[in-house]
């Protein structure tokens, strides 16, 4: 078998998509979705070998890599179409090949272009409720989680770490069993919006132009735009996209004051930044607990964030803790820099290029 990139992929994906509690048969459908029908794909199986679901996905896929679909001219798509019969038995299986010919036209592309495939799939995919277990929903989010981190190395692990965070504070605090499940779902689910925030963005090593950072800070509203389509998840949509709000009212996107946040914005809010801080990043180590904690103080007294979150956030994972703050005393040898914004203090000789908890540039950064 020719296994390389694209098999390490399907095969990845393969075992990511099993975790989600389909309803359906799903078996193979990611892991074939590169096979061309000659068996010259990546794990060598021909149409005879694959199922329809594999082959249209992999037409697809194929297909709109191949065009700029919302700009495409008649005379282009006539010429995809037929890259699609001169492929057909080799490249495409003859299945997949017949459906699309027939179903995808000229007035179907002007009718994505005018309503958008958004609206289309609403119009034409029924909308569908279903009961999830707690067990269900927690592989949901994990799931999801698992591809907000993937998509940039500079945040790897981030919304995983912060959804088993947000379990663990929620104990603490003492949320009924149902409640914890769904703010760890919002901790799983708090980046969701970064899906649509390039990676020239999200791991540009110098600083972000205004444009660049706007992009970056509208993740949080995009967040509530995808959980806001999904009924039920109301509590979850606002504990998730509010996590940039600050108490001062200075946060993003909606600048919501103290009074307008609720215990779980706080504590979310909370939460991501001491993930934020704790965790490696290719720019930065990871901070130790006490550190983290000493600049979390900070920003409370700053009227930034809560500073009786801090505290128990300070005992639930500063019991585990080796670290102290005589140690951590040693390290304050460099440059204090403050962020302005949000009262991130950073050290070393330079301010970072941008804040790792709200994306502020350097120019944000004042030496203290």
């Amino acid at each position: 078998m020719r296994y390389g990139i694209k098999g390490y992929h399907v095969k990845i994906g393969e075992q990511k998509i099993r975790t989600l509690p389909f309803k359906g048969n799903i078996d193979n459908i990611i892991l074939w979705h590169h096979e061309n029908a000659d068996g010259t794909g990546p794990l060598g199986k021909t149409e005879d070998e694959t199922n329809l679901f594999s082959q249209i996905i992999h037409l697809a896929d194929v297909f709109d890599i191949g065009n700029d679909l919302p700009n495409i001219t008649e005379e282009e798509f006539a010429t995809a179409r037929k890259m699609v019969a001169d492929n057909t038995g080799t490249v495409f299986s003859h299945a997949a090949s017949e459906l699309f010919l027939k179903n995808v036209t000229w007035d179907r592309i002007l009718e994505m272009k005018q309503k958008g495939p958004l609206t289309l799939l609403k119009e034409h995919i029924p909308p569908m409720e279903y009961d999830f277990s707690d067990g269900e929903m927690m592989r949901i989010a994990q799931f999801f989680a698992g591809i907000v981190d993937y998509k940039s190395s500079f945040t790897k692990d981030h919304s995983t770490g912060v959804a088993q965070k947000a379990e663990a504070m929620a104990k603490r605090f003492g949320f009924p069993h149902d409640k914890m499940v769904r703010f760890a779902f919002a901790g799983a689910m708090h980046d969701i919006g970064k899906m649509v925030v390039g990676n020239n963005i999200l791991e540009k090593p110098d600083r972000l132009n205004a444009s660049e950072f706007d992009a970056m800070k509208n993740h949080a509203a995009e967040t509530y735009k995808i959980l806001h389509e999904i009924s039920g998840l109301e509590d979850i949509t606002q504990w998730a996209s509010n996590h940039h709000e600050k108490l001062d009212g200075t946060g993003y996107t909606r600048r919501l004051s103290a009074d307008k946040q609720t215990l779980e914005d706080r504590l979310m809010a909370c939460i991501d930044i001491y993930q934020a801080l704790t965790e490696k990043r290719p720019y930065k180590d990871g901070l130790s607990h006490h550190h983290s904690i000493r600049i979390m103080e900070s920003m409370a007294a700053d009227g930034k964030i809560d500073a009786s979150i801090v505290r128990e956030i300070d005992l639930e994972f500063g019991k585990d803790s080796e670290d102290t703050d005589d140690t951590e005393d040693v390290r304050m040898t460099t440059k204090q820099w403050k962020c302005q914004v949000c009262g991130y203090v950073y050290e070393g000789d330079t301010p970072p290029a941008n804040c790792p908890i709200c994306d502020s540039g350097a120019d944000e950064f004042s030496l203290i």
